[in-house]
């Protein structure tokens, strides 16, 4: 009988360099490696993280969003608490604009040439199955992802999506993915055993960027290709 792999979780060396795209005295943009959580985490081996890295170079800088362990991307963080509130402020007025690109189980279309769907499904915290998070039309928190073809992934049996959290929500575009049958490829939450195997990890990068600087409001942007 021959094994079909499947994906391991994926862990950043703790002697990889900080990829710094962007540095200044308010503000600072970097590219997260799949596998490196974003904050610590609950218990000793959880404490390396992306913020406790850059914190040991820049001692004032503070976490304003977060990327999943396994997803790669652009992360913004600012520099003293008074960009900190600024950011968060630009985050609760959705100034802050983010995409994402994606590789999703099976073919995958939105009718018409070049055209957005929209996934509008409330999520909440599967309680018992923590840390996963399900759709719940009765207790669920509103969310949005607007999510569009770019194209097929035939190696993979797979569609290449980009994606836009209206909302930002934990773990919003994994499971909004999942309830259209369309879960990401290598995620190991809410995909089948089978597509799970067909990648080397989640297939899931953060890769634009737009936000207002903390200091001057000017907009800022920001991208990054996806390394898969």
């Amino acid at each position: 009988m021959i094994s079909t792999p499947t994906a391991q979780t994926h862990y950043a060396p703790a002697e990889a360099p900080l990829e710094i795209l962007y540095e200044d005295a308010h503000l600072l943009v970097l590219n997260k490696p799949c596998g490196l959580l974003s904050v610590p985490g609950r218990g000793p081996d959880k404490q390396d993280c992306l913020s406790a890295r850059v914190q040991r170079r820049y001692p004032d800088a503070l976490i304003v969003h977060r990327l999943d362990m396994q997803t790669s991307g652009l992360l913004a963080m600012a520099r003293g608490i008074d960009a900190q509130r600024a950011l968060n402020r630009a985050f609760e007025q959705r100034l802050v604009h983010k995409r994402y690109q994606a590789v999703v189980d099976g073919i995958a279309c939105v009718e018409g040439l070049d055209a957005w769907g929209v996934i509008d499904l409330p999520l909440e915290l599967d309680w018992p199955n923590r840390p996963k998070h399900i759709v719940d039309y009765a207790h669920g928190r509103p969310s949005v992802t607007r999510w569009r073809v770019l194209s097929p992934d035939l190696e993979r049996n797979g569609t290449r999506l980009e994606l836009e959290p209206v909302t930002g929500r934990s773990h919003q575009l994994r499971v909004h993915l999942q309830a259209i049958g369309h879960p990401i490829l290598g995620d190991d939450l809410y995909a089948s055993a089978e597509a799970v195997a067909r990648a080397s990890r989640l297939l899931l990068h953060a890769c634009e960027l737009n936000l207002p600087h903390p200091a001057t409001g000017e907009v800022m942007s920001f991208s990054s290709p996806p390394p898969f």
